[in-house]
């Protein structure tokens, strides 16, 4: 019997697969809501940062403070820990075939989080620049 526990996960989304101690670890697999042209509402941790590592592909991470409406762009690259601090509001566009892990609060996925539906021109904005990177 081995001692090292394995995940392999494949299926497009977002799933949480280690969940100790009040962490947990999930992989977000591309899939429609995080298509460029459906990136239009970030969202916000107000108790807990969130880290991400790229495994596979390009990703772009998108940070803002809704207060200067400019937000910041990051092309992900692979062997590098991204990580975002709480009350930064934040989004990621992915293209097909893209995958990233997340490592969070076990609960913030349920009760830590609130969204900001983009206006349309900055929705625009957003994608534009997105493209550009990816």
């Amino acid at each position: 019997m081995s001692t090292i526990e394995k995940y392999t996960i494949k299926d497009s989304g977002y799933h949480p697969f280690l969940i100790r101690d009040g962490w947990q670890v999930a992989q977000l697999n591309y899939d429609e809501k995080r298509k460029i042209e459906n990136n239009t509402r970030p969202d916000i941790h107000n108790h807990t940062d969130e880290v991400f590592i790229l495994l596979k592909g390009q990703a772009v991470l998108i940070t803002a403070k809704l207060e200067q409406r400019q937000p910041q762009f990051e092309l992900m690259k692979p062997e590098t820990t991204y990580n975002i601090p709480q009350r930064t509001w934040h989004n990621i566009a992915m293209n097909e075939g893209r995958e990233v892990i997340i490592v969070e609060k076990s609960d913030t996925h349920i009760s830590d989080f609130e969204f900001y539906d983009l206006f349309v021109e900055i929705q625009y904005e957003l994608r534009d620049r997105i493209r550009e990177l990816m």
